[in-house]
């Protein structure tokens, strides 16, 4: 049973980010301080209707820009918006390379519109990979069934045959769920040993 394809999230597994970075920029243009901004947010279901596909990005804007009572423009807000990223990836593109040559290479991410664009114009590891699954774009959420579905037939083999990994466990449980041999990310070196113990080489 040996792995074809591997399946990594994005988020804190691909590229590191701080939503408080977002937080700490709106806060000077906006009615609230940084730290009610998440729990403003938390009182509506925007973010999870944008990461679903369900609301437009300029739609999302405006309404969110309403609910903290944000005075800033499209453009500026997507500036913030995506601010969150740090420029240094947590794997290695020179790793990523090196498995590609064996195996299939798939992203699976909870992400949004805005933040897509904006990682994929400036993270050039994220060509590496065969087939980027994206929430907004399946719309459906990790750990929902239906977007490991997708993912699953874009693998191009069994789910046994998939490997997995993410830093969030309900989305690694998500995963094993559907048969996919799937585990909790912790950095690079984990992931390499992981992989290795199950027989991928690169």
């Amino acid at each position: 049973m040996a792995i074809k394809t591997i399946i990594f999230d994005m988020g804190k597994v691909i590229i590191p980010f701080d939503f408080q970075r977002g937080y700490d920029r709106m806060a000077p243009l906006c009615g609230y301080s940084a730290a009610e901004i998440p729990k403003r947010i938390g009182t509506c279901d925007l973010v999870t209707r944008f990461e679903s596909g369900q609301i437009e990005p300029r739609d999302f804007v405006r309404e969110l820009s309403a609910v903290l009572e944000l005075r800033v423009n499209y453009e500026e807000f997507c500036g913030i918006w995506s601010s969150i990223f740090f420029p240094e990836t947590l794997i290695q593109a020179d790793w990523l390379e090196r498995l590609r040559n064996g195996y299939r290479l798939l992203l699976l991410s909870n992400t949004n519109a805005i933040h897509y664009e904006m990682v994929s114009r400036v993270y050039p590891i994220l060509k590496l990979f065969d087939v980027h699954i994206l929430s907004h774009k399946v719309g459906a959420l990790k750990p929902s069934p239906e977007i490991y579905r997708v993912a699953l037939q874009l693998a191009d083999c069994e789910p046994y045959e998939c490997f997995f990994t993410d830093d969030i466990p309900a989305y690694v449980e998500g995963a094993k769920a559907q048969g996919i041999d799937a585990v909790q990310f912790q950095n690079q070196e984990q992931i390499q040993q992981e992989l290795r113990a199950r027989g991928v080489d690169w």
